[in-house]
């Protein structure tokens, strides 16, 4: 990847700020496509950044429902934001803050914060200029530092509710240098009866945005195709572009590769050429090419693996989607995710489960489901299949241990059973007296330290690791010694917390209170997913040739 050695970037030059909005639909693939430009930047040379606005009045992410937004992501900061924050960092492989998330709720809160400290005494508050400036304020310093900033307006354009952002855009473009300023409208170009790609939805969308006051630059038409010569003619016709400023971002098998077809369409070299760059960038034959070389990697055979979750929305289980598929690149093979359902665990679902390679038990809140993931976790554990507990699937493999091998009758999270006789899983000691439920949880990066000579030790190459973190209830301490007696292993602490378990009598049954498919990355897959392949891997070489040995693959993380 580009270092700050290799860039010719003059700093004098200003930040340079590309503006993304979508119309016609939402869900349309603007945090994608804004995501993929960025990461073709990067490979240019320069230092590129994101901010994602999302318009809602929530303060952040952390209280809404998946099946509003998908999953909540957790930055490093202990930011509960967007999953689209979770895509730029995976593209743009950074480290992001809650500076880069703007919501409606958090900027009006800080506004109306300042009115009642008296900031604003003797004027009259309001949406222009003390909101809009407090959006720009918010932009700007979240791009400080920074070479390119990418700035991805939630929503669709005509929102009643992303009107100040789209206002507070037309100023921050008055007030920047044409050349440091750049508009990208995404679009959806749908298909009539006939097969002809049609523009009309585009031409209208256009005319929303200008009487804004905004005249986009670039038009991205997304569509199940590329966009045919004369579409792209009647696009630029009827919205006032250059013809060469329109670009199609078709359906493609993977978003990883939206970078790679976005590149052939030219859309980087454009956005070099309109904020005069070109001398500034890398050589095209000096540009980082590890992108395509991981994700075009090829693939020999597929593993099945089953999420046993309660929602049935990819969306909802995003980063654990992702993480793996970034240990699939590094083993070189595809991987298959099966939802099973652990609300109502039926005959098919059973089935799914039997049937898979390997076994991820995801985080969650809440009672409904547990007891399907309790039974998918005794299956994983008597049945010797690979297993991986994240936060809440961590949990319940400490209560199924609890239950099942400890004899411990009736355990369980005081989360799910406050009368619990035995409450293996209790809540943090600091969150006795919380009352608020946004933004007071154990959040962010926090390390954990690892025992050397554990399965934990032998993932991560190293005695320690910083992962991220979204909880209130851990293993509660009243019950170390019990565990101590047996054959599961906390391998993983943070003081008197317990992080990572393991046992000793199982191919692969891991689990950690921590998220590690926040920190996952092409290129850079997390250990414990990577660990989780490699022993299916191994498992399926066995069965089939029992004197093979599969080769073990070191990653950096």
């Amino acid at each position: 990847m580009p270092t700050e050695s290799d860039t010719h970037y003059d700093p004098s030059l200003g930040n340079k700020f590309i503006f993304v909005t979508g119309g016609v639909m939402s869900g349309l693939g603007k945090g994608i496509t804004a995501a993929s430009t960025g990461r073709l930047l990067k490979n240019a040379g320069f230092d590129v950044t994101a901010v994602k606005i999302d318009p809602y009045l929530n303060v952040d992410a952390g209280t809404m429902n998946p099946y509003q937004h998908g999953e909540v992501y957790v930055l490093k900061d202990g930011g509960e934001v967007d999953l689209d924050l979770g895509n730029y960092e995976r593209f743009l492989d950074i480290d992001m803050t809650s500076d880069h998330n703007v919501t409606t709720g958090k900027t009006y809160q800080h506004v109306i914060e300042q009115e009642r400290a008296g900031d604003y005494l003797g004027k009259t508050v309001q949406i222009i200029p003390h909101i809009t400036d407090d959006i720009k304020r918010r932009i700007r310093e979240a791009a400080a530092g920074t070479d390119v900033c990418i700035v991805e307006v939630g929503g669709t354009v005509g929102d009643i509710e992303g009107m100040p952002y789209l206002e507070a855009l037309r100023q921050f473009a008055h007030e920047e240098p044409e050349e440091n300023v750049l508009f990208v409208h995404v679009t959806l170009v749908p298909y009539s009866k006939n097969g002809e790609q049609k523009t009309k939805p585009t031409q209208h969308s256009v005319k929303e945005v200008r009487s804004i006051g905004l005249q986009p630059d670039v038009i991205v038409g997304r569509c199940d195709d590329e966009l045919e010569p004369a579409t792209k003619e009647k696009i630029a016709l009827f919205c006032d572009i250059p013809t060469e400023a329109v670009f199609s971002n078709p359906d493609v098998e993977d978003v990883y590769h939206v970078p790679l077809v976005v590149e052939e369409e030219g859309l980087d070299q454009y956005v070099l050429e309109r904020f005069a760059l070109e001398d500034e960038a890398l050589p095209a034959g000096e540009r980082a090419n590890e992108w395509r070389e991981v994700i075009t990697s090829e693939k020999q055979g597929c593993v099945d693996i089953a999420l046993v979750g309660k929602y049935d929305l990819e969306d909802a289980y995003m980063s654990i989607h992702e993480s793996l598929k970034h240990a699939g690149f590094e083993l070189g093979v595809d991987v298959d995710v099966r939802w099973v359902d652990a609300d109502e665990m039926n005959a098919d679902h059973e089935a799914r489960l039997e049937a898979a390679d390997g076994i991820i038990v995801p985080g969650g809140f809440g009672m409904r489901g547990t007891q399907g993931k309790i039974d998918a976790v005794r299956y994983a554990r008597e049945n010797d299949v690979p297993f991986l507990g994240l936060c809440l699937g961590f949990q319940m493999a400490v209560v199924e241990y609890a239950r099942n091998v400890l004899g411990l009758e009736g355990a369980h999270s005081a989360e799910m059973e406050p009368d619990s006789p035995h409450p293996v899983i209790d809540i943090l000691p600091e969150q006795y007296e919380v009352e608020n439920m946004g933004g007071t949880m154990r959040l962010g990066a926090h390390d954990t330290e690892i025992e050397p000579g554990t399965l934990a030790h032998e993932l991560y190459g190293a005695t320690s690791c910083t992962e991220r973190h979204r909880h209130r209830y851990e293993v509660n301490p009243e019950y170390f010694d019990a565990f101590a007696e047996e054959s599961m292993v906390f391998s993983g602490t943070a003081g008197n917390r317990m992080e990572i378990l393991e046992l000793e009598d199982h191919p692969f049954f891991f689990g950690t209170q921590f998220h590690p498919e926040y920190r996952s990355r092409p290129g850079r897959p997390s250990p414990p997913f990577v660990g989780l392949l490699e022993t299916v891997l191994d498992r399926t070489d066995a069965a089939q040739n029992p004197h093979a040995e599969h080769e073990e693959t070191e990653v950096t993380y």
